[in-house]
Order: C-alpha cells, then structure tokens, then sequence
C-alpha cells in the first residue's frame, strides 16, 4: 500500500470517526428510539402504549424462555395509571397486576391536614395464584390492558386469542363499595388443580395523631359464615390459619378506617398475616390468601365487593354481614350496654346537632340520673357504717387485735342487731362500675369523635398534648395532657371526701390515693373525650354527694340504729344477707369451739 492510498484510508476513517460522533443522536434521542421499538413489540402483544402522562417504569430484563410460557406477552411492560372516582373515593388502578393501587377517602384528612390514603405503592399486591402447567403465575406481576367506561375500568391479560384474565371494577355515585368481577374465561383445563388462590397484600397508612394508640386499634378481621367476628392479635406479628369453615369477608381494620373484601361466594378456606411496622409513616402490613373453587369444565367468575371507608357504627352497619362488630365495644357485658344502651342515646343527643363536648356532658348528666339511686343507697350505706364506727372501736378495744377471728364475729353481731348490710355501700359501687368501664372503650373507637374540637382540646379522639416535653417520661411519655391532669385532680378530692364519708381508715384510706396517679400515667395517652367525661363524672358525683347530704340526717340514722337494738329479732325483717350472716356466724362459732376442745 503506497503512502497516497494510506493517507486516503486514514483521512476517510477520522472523518468517518468525526461523523459518529458529531451527529450521533442525543440520550433523549436514543430513549425515544428504544421507546419506540419496545411500544411496537408491545402493541403486538395486546398490550396498550404508554400516553405521555403514563408513569414508565424500567424496562425489565426478560428470560426468552418466559416469554414463551403463560402470559408471555403480559410479563413485560409500562405501568400506567387509571382513575375512577366519585363523592366519597378516589381510586387509583395500574395496569401492573391489574389492581387498585391506591385509595382516597374523601371527605377526612390525617391529622396533619393530609388527604386519608389507605394504602398506596407497589408494595401493595393484589391478585390470582395459577397454576398453568405447573408453573405458579401470580397475576399481581403481570401486564393488564385498561379500557375505562363511566363509573367503571377493565383489566384484560390475554393468554390467547379467547383466553383470558380480566378484572372488572365498577364504582357507583356517592358509594364506599367497589365492585370487583374476576373472570377466567376459556382458562378451564389451562389452570391446574380445583381451587386458586387469592392474595391480597397492603401497607396501611399512619392516618391519627398517637400511631402507637393507632397501632393498638388495627388488626385483621374476618368473620366465618353464621359466625361473630373476629381478628387477630394488635400488639405482635400474628399468622393465623382460617380452617373453622368459610370465610364470609376479612378486613385491613385501622383505627377509624377500614379495606374489607367481601365475596359473593365465601372463600372455601384461607390465611391472615400482620406484621407491626416501625418505618415512619406506617403502622401494620397486612397479607391475606383465600382460596377459591375452581371448575376445570366452564369458565369462571368470581364477584366481590371491596369497602373502603370510615368506621363508623353506622355506615359499617350499612354495608351488612356484620361489619359494624369490627368497633371495639368491649368485652361482655360491656358491648351490650355501649350498643344498645350508650350509643343509641349518644345518637339521639348528636341528632340535635350539638357541639361533641356538650353531647358528652349532657350523656354524663343522664347517666348520673339514672344511677341516682344507687348513688343514694351507697352514701346511706356508707354513713351507717361511719356512725357505727365509735361501736366498732369499742369492740375492737375490748377484744384486742389477738383474735381476729372473735374480733369479725363481734362486729357481725354488731351488723345484724342495727340492721346493717357491710357491702351496702360497695355494691351499688360495683353495678354502676360496668358503665364506668364501658367508656373506656366506647370514647377511644368512636369515629364521631375524631377531629371534633371542645375548648382546647383540638381532636377529641386523641390525646390534648398541652405540655410537650420533648422528651419521654417514664409511665407518662412526651406530653402531659390537662384533660387527664384535671381528671386526675377531681379523682383526688373525691377519694377525699369518699374517705370523709366511709370513715376509711389505715391503708385502705391511701389507696383510693393511689390509684388516681397509677390512671394519670395510663390515661395520659388517651382521648381527650374520654378523660372529660371521666372529669365531668366525678364532678357531677360532688353534686349528687352535696345534695344527698343535705337529705340524710346522721342523727336519725343514729337513732334508728339504736332503735333496731332494742327490737325483738322476730320483729326484724331477716334479709338475705342477714341469713347468710347467722350461718357464717353459727359456722364461725362452730369452728371456734371446736379449735378450743382441739386445744
């Protein structure tokens, strides 16, 4: 090669070079290129090309070998988005799994003033187990076509021709029910084995002030059919096989929100999972799988009913099957009278359309005019056995400390020669005591309550943080609330003059003292709602107190206590308890000599 020729070659090789790289396209340019080539192959497939507003996700690196297998043409793809909704929900659908990936209620914001998202982010899953040729195909990875109709959305993942996977989801005006047709079409003798599988997995959302108080109040429930209720455990991560029977409906329950999937047809069997989460911003994971029939002769279809909404006793009661038994009324007896008894006059003082915080005063007041006359009986009780006490240590004086044995038989004797019942002062107590802990759970699960504001207190479903310290206190944590300070104030002066009234002495009159400091670190963390009612109970209990004094006179107790000394025993009514008191009596006189010819 002569150097006229080489210099040629060279010349023409940096002007090729120089062409490369001067009008080689731009990155913008070789991601519209390599867009465009993927948008082709996919249109081929069925799949629908991304619009500009669509969210592209990165494409995936796909085995050949697997787009050959079962919904070869739908495992790769552009996650796009769909909207439906209407007055009370804002659905967000992907194309990716063919589910709801979002959820708004509207309507109610999270504390901090946030739109309500139940759960959002592809870490939340949603879709069909399969098994197409023993291969297991979870349609949550797969690629949907979205064709969208007023008030409702299709999802299509063709296997072939006429075989397909398609979720319909329809959203009807002013409704939190979304309904769900999952239909297998041309898929029999495709899918394996008799049944499939359901998987439903969601991430839910910090929505409330305290998340640890939220944490408390969420957990899974699910209810078997011709069955009450259940769920699973708050405080730990629970995996809990379903296998009692069918399975009428499960629900990813929050604290004022819940997700419920309900069946047309009860899954056969199934499992719920809970994991407590620590990450910021989120409270639980929830995971179930429900299994279903599947008939390897005829296409199937599968119609559901997703709830997306509040908590709130009513509307849950609306949708049916039971739903409103997810709001924690208690234990029994407890439930009872928070359902039919507290919440029905609750209603009927909020359908006047009154401020929250005078609704629970004047549902106070009606209580304590109903309990009036336990009230009464136990103050009356309670002075009896203040004026016997000069008696009593006497007796005691006489007897000595020694003996308690002798001591307890002679203040009995001393009880049924006045006529007085020992327990009449505590059992009114006791009665009135499930109304007292009904309460405890009625005000913390009560949705209506939830950003009502009363004086200030800002949400009367939470907590009133009037002292921040911004630190945690052991037993009180990082706030001091003065509802629960005053509570606790008011529950003191009443153990005083409690005492005043009993005549307590030695550790049981220190007690009642106790007690209120060990609630102030409980209650701290509580509803505001709830510690004002119990402030405004123990003030309402002063009132009643002072005009029961005002109506008893001690000194005509006094005298009538004298007097039934003076009666003949047959002339005295004998009560039950007097009867039941000669036998303990007569057994403790029995004991007694019998401990002596012993000796």
């Amino acid at each position: 090669m002569d150097r006229n020729t080489f210099t040629g070659l060279f010349l023409i090789m940096i002007v090729l070079a120089g062409s490369f790289y001067f009008f080689k396209p731009s990155e913008a340019e070789m991601k519209s290129i390599q867009e465009k080539h993927r948008t082709d192959s996919l249109e081929k497939t069925g799949v629908v090309a991304p619009t500009p507003a669509a969210t592209i996700a990165p494409i995936p690196v796909v085995d050949s070998a697997a787009l050959k297998g079962p919904f070869g043409g739908n495992i790769s793809g552009t996650v796009q988005t769909s909207l439906l909704e209407n007055e009370k929900l804002k659905l967000t659908f992907s194309n990716k799994g063919g589910k709801i990936l979002s959820v708004q209620v509207k309507g109610h914001n999270t504390y901090n003033g946030k739109p309500v998202i139940l759960f959002d982010g592809d870490q939340n899953k949603f879709g069909l187990n399969l098994n197409i040729g023993g291969k297991m195909v979870n349609t949550n990875d797969l690629y949907f076509t979205a064709t969208q109709n007023a008030g409702s959305i299709s999802m299509r993942a063709n296997y072939a021709a006429d075989k397909y996977i398609e979720y319909v989801y329809d959203l009807k005006p002013n409704s939190s029910q979304v309904g769900l047709n999952m239909n297998l079409n041309g898929l029999n003798q495709i899918i394996q084995n008799n049944t499939i599988t359901l998987n439903w997995e969601a991430t839910l959302l910090e929505q409330e002030k305290s998340s640890k108080k939220e944490q408390e109040h969420a957990a899974p429930y699910y209810k078997y059919v011709d069955k009450n209720p259940d769920h699973l455990g708050v405080a730990k991560d629970v995996k809990e096989d379903l296998k009692e029977g069918k399975i009428q409906w499960f629900s990813f329950k929050q604290q004022f929100f819940s997700a419920a999937l309900i069946p047309k047809d009860a899954f056969e069997k199934g499992d719920l999972e809970v994991k407590v989460l620590t990450e910021p911003g989120k409270i639980k994971w929830y995971g179930a799988n429900m299994s279903m029939p599947f008939n390897q002769l005829a296409s199937q279809s599968y119609g559901m009913t997703f709830y997306f909404g509040t908590n709130k006793f009513d509307t849950l009661k609306e949708q049916g099957f039971e739903l409103e038994k997810q709001v924690d009324m208690g234990y029994w007896p407890l439930k009872y009278i928070n359902r039919f008894i507290v919440l029905p006059v609750f209603k009927f003082l909020e359908s006047f359309g009154w401020n929250y915080g005078l609704i629970i005063l004047l549902l106070t007041i009606m209580l304590k005019v109903a309990m009036s006359p336990l009230t009464y009986k136990s103050y009356l009780s309670m002075a009896k056995m203040r004026i016997l006490k000069p008696e009593m240590d006497e007796i005691k004086a006489k007897v000595g400390e020694d003996n308690p044995t002798l001591l307890q038989q002679e203040y009995l004797k001393l009880y049924k020669q006045v006529g007085v019942n020992p327990l009449g002062g505590c059992l009114p107590m006791l009665l009135q005591l499930p109304f007292v802990m009904a309460f405890f759970f009625f005000f913390p699960n009560l949705f209506e309550l939830r950003g009502e504001s009363f004086l200030w207190m800002k949400d009367l479903s939470t907590y009133d943080d009037f002292i921040k310290f911004g630190f945690n206190i052991p037993l009180i944590g990082d706030h001091l609330s003065l509802m629960c300070v005053l509570m606790t104030i008011s529950t003191l002066i009443y153990t005083y003059f409690n005492n005043q009234i009993s005549g307590a002495t030695g550790q049981m009159k220190y007690i009642g003292y106790i007690m209120p400091i060990i609630f102030l670190g409980v209650l701290n963390s509580y509803p505001s709602g709830l510690n004002y009612y119990y402030f405004l109970a123990n003030m309402l209990t002063f009132a009643q107190q002072f005009l029961i004094k005002t109506m008893v006179d001690d000194e005509k107790i006094h005298r009538t206590l004298q007097e039934n000394k003076t009666k003949p025993a047959e002339e005295k009514k004998k009560s039950r308890f007097s009867a039941k008191l000669e036998d303990y009596m007569r057994q403790q006189q029995q004991t007694a000599a019998q401990q002596k010819k012993n000796k």
